[in-house]
């Protein structure tokens, strides 16, 4: 498994498992599949309604804590200071953990106007040392600047929805400008739309792969981190199994082509 370093010395698998809509019970059965196929970071979030069952197969999985990444999310109705501190509680509780790997804001929410308050809540923890590591999700060029202009501590992560139909060059420049790790979310897409396209499936019978495997692949050379979900325990395998293969330079340039602004979710601009 590659690791990358975040900007405040703290290593972090470039490959891990998400369990955006997965339900409680499935994700505690997900998420132990994930662990015994090789994973070691866990993406979840308080809007998801599962960190109880990622924190039930954590524990029950017999590996060392230190050996895990877990990530969680605030989101949009606990924003500002004192609602972010009691957030980040509850999430602990659900959790069944002492310590946290990453937290990050969901989303900016701008018309509420308060992720900067919320991240000096998120300051706070970091300093007390109740989480390794702070970042972001969904955030733009725009809110990244206002938010950088007021931070003590730059975010380690900005997690966003990246795929060959979204590439997201332009933020993914920035954050690599300012020290910060893109992170993909949806990073193959959604669903058969994406898998099934003509340049994808001509490039994975050309190395014996999937095109999901291709598309992991192709996030991984680009330096993203990348957290692919699924509750099938073959293509939970499948997923993992991306790093013993090389996508060559026109691959890399076929897939880039795709690149076509496609968004499937919410517009960070106005959401939330």
């Amino acid at each position: 498994m590659n690791t990358i370093t975040l900007n405040n010395g703290v290593t972090m698998p470039q490959l891990g498992f998400g369990v955006w809509q997965v339900a409680d019970d499935e994700a505690e059965s997900a998420v132990a599949t994930a662990l015994s196929a090789g994973y070691r970071s866990i993406d979840t979030a308080k809007l998801y309604h599962n960190e109880a069952g990622v924190g039930r197969a954590v524990r029950e999985s017999g590996i060392a804590r230190d050996e895990l990444f877990i990530t969680t999310k605030l989101w949009n109705d606990e924003h500002g200071y004192d609602s972010a501190l009691r957030a980040f509680d509850a999430s602990m509780e659900r959790l069944g953990l002492d310590v946290l790997d990453l937290y990050l804001i969901h989303w900016p929410a701008p018309a509420q106007d308060k992720y900067v308050e919320t991240w000096k809540a998120l300051e706070k923890l970091y300093a007390d040392g109740r989480v390794r590591a702070i970042g972001v999700s969904n955030f733009t060029v725009q809110t990244l600047d206002r938010l950088l202009d007021k931070a003590d501590v730059v975010p380690a992560v900005n997690q966003i929805e990246l795929h060959p139909q979204l590439a997201q060059d332009a933020l993914r420049a920035y954050d690599s400008a300012h020290g910060i790790a893109t992170e993909a979310w949806s990073p193959l897409g959604q669903g058969k739309g994406l898998l099934d396209e003509p340049v994808l499936t001509r490039i994975a019978a050309k190395h014996d792969r999937t095109p999901a495997q291709v598309v992991l692949r192709w996030h991984i050379q680009l330096g993203n981190v990348v957290i692919p979900k699924s509750v099938t325990p073959e293509r939970i395998r499948q997923n993992i199994d991306v790093f013993d293969f090389q996508l060559d330079p026109a691959d890399m340039t076929e897939i880039a082509s795709m690149d076509a602004g496609r968004r499937l979710g919410p517009d960070p601009a106005t959401f939330g």
